[in-house]
């Protein structure tokens, strides 16, 4: 496994432990539309975080167990990140799009930053999901 496929999987795996976390915390909070900003500022930072910790420790245990040769990449690599971006961009898009008929309807800031940040969660998860197929079956 090359490391952009890994850095893939530690994004999924970050991903799926922040945002039910988020969810729990805000939720649980005794007035979630007066902070829900901290929240979502401790979950982006946790989220960031935690991905570069697994993504650290796997290259430190790939390493340990293939040598040099876990940090080669090539064309496809540089192919599959090009793809797993597009989808992404198309899902910030619709994101974007439904924060814009929000703000049109003059909706709470509380619910634009959540549809922004729900826009964000996704376009990265199916992202994460179209790079490690990918890797896994390759480009068509």
């Amino acid at each position: 496994m090359v490391a952009e496929e890994r850095a893939a999987w530690a994004g999924l795996i970050s991903l799926v432990l922040t945002i039910p976390v988020y969810v729990v915390v805000l939720v649980g909070a005794s007035d979630p539309t007066a902070s829900w900003l901290s929240i979502m500022l401790w979950t982006i930072g946790a989220g960031i975080v935690l991905t570069v910790l697994i993504i650290a420790v796997w290259a430190l245990i790939a390493r340990a167990r293939e040598g040099d040769a876990v940090a080669a990449t090539d064309i496809r690599d540089r192919d599959i990140s090009r793809m797993g971006t597009r989808v992404e961009h198309a899902f910030l898009v619709i994101a974007g799009l439904g924060v814009i008929a929000l703000c049109a309807v003059n909706a709470d800031v509380f619910w634009i930053a959540q549809t922004m940040f729900a826009g964000f969660a996704v376009s990265a998860f199916v992202g994460g999901i179209a790079r490690v197929i990918a890797y896994r079956r390759g480009l068509i």
